[in-house]
């Protein structure tokens, strides 16, 4: 005679059984960003949005909310921490605002070129920093890309930085630019993207901190006809899942999601790194005057941004014993 503890314990066994052969619930994720639909980091997510529906055979679908339709970045990053927003790709910039260690991404002069740049946020010393998002950002860091180096455009004449001593520039709203600038004598003005191009016709910005890619896009060069060429920064992104989210996946999606988009910001990496070059011999044969400046140029700010940040973010160093493993392998 079957026991009644037998037959609970056998529709206990069965309920399981039943549970482990449903299929794993398709789910539409929602990703924003900030950039156009023209923009690269745009045209990645929309790839990524497509070929996670393709490999995961029609079970996942992934909607892109590009040009700040859901908010901001610290909006957004309020979402994900919810889970109301699912997935994002974020400028490095508004991850630091949550945890300083990141800020170190943007310590001037960090590396010397593009590739460099490229180099580093492949390094495990970049993937090692993903640790720190779950607890303190309530995010989970799936790889980096990265928009070009830095460089300065003003409306009025550059020779050397000292010219923009005064000037209001326009800066993306994040302590580590704004400490370069500030440290540099200008005004530093926080501006979206989509903003810049009239407040430099308007005259209510004098310069911009702005890479080659986004000066062509934008066409800044018909506001702004005088072009410091400085490298004096590099600007990653990274991808991100929120962390409420990413617990509710099963192991298989989370290294399908991991795998296409680490691919999809890789791509990234690369096209910015591959098309530098080219977007500089663009600009030096446009209408506009062109200076260079190195870091020595730059030398006080330096100074003054190495004695803030070193004491916020330890990763300062880890990350320029990455460099220099790239310089001498």
């Amino acid at each position: 005679m079957i026991s009644l503890r037998n037959m609970l314990a056998a529709a206990s066994v069965a309920s399981c059984m039943t549970l482990l052969s449903l299929p794993v619930l398709a789910q539409d994720f929602r990703l924003g960003l900030i950039t156009p639909p023209s923009h690269h980091w745009t045209q990645a997510a929309q790839s990524f949005a497509q070929t996670l529906n393709e490999r995961s055979e029609g079970r996942h679908s992934v909607s892109v909310f590009p040009a700040a339709q859901l908010g901001n970045e610290a909006q957004m990053v309020q979402q994900l921490q919810t889970g109301a927003l699912d997935m994002a790709f974020l400028t490095v910039a508004e991850v630091s605002n949550r945890v300083p260690e990141f800020g170190a991404w943007y310590a001037p002069y960090l590396v010397d070129d593009i590739d460099e740049a490229a180099a580093l946020l492949r390094s495990d010393a970049a993937e090692s920093m993903f640790e720190l998002l779950p607890q303190q950002a309530g995010l989970v860091g799936i790889g980096y890309g990265m928009a070009g180096m830095r460089q300065m455009m003003s409306r009025t004449p550059v020779n050397s930085p000292a010219d923009l001593q005064g000037k209001k520039l326009r800066i993306t709203p994040f302590d580590p630019i704004r400490d370069f600038y500030a440290a540099l004598n200008t005004a530093p003005t926080p501006l979206p993207l989509p903003a810049v191009y009239d407040a430099l016709a308007n005259r209510q910005i004098d310069a911009i901190d702005m890479d080659f890619d986004s000066i062509l896009i934008f066409r800044f060069y018909e506001r702004a006809e005088h072009l410091l060429i400085s490298n004096h920064m590099m600007f990653p992104m990274v991808g991100v899942v929120s962390a409420r989210v990413w617990r509710n996946l099963d192991a298989e999606d989370q290294a399908l999601i991991t795998e296409l988009m680490k691919t999809e910001l890789d791509q990234v990496i690369e096209t910015f790194r591959l098309q530098e070059r080219d977007q500089e011999a663009e600009l030096r044969a446009l209408n506009i005057t062109i200076t260079e400046a190195d870091r020595e140029s730059f030398a006080d700010s330096v100074a003054a941004w190495e004695a803030i940040w070193s004491e916020k973010s330890q990763s300062l160093g880890v990350l320029r014993d990455a460099v220099e493993q790239i310089r001498n392998p």
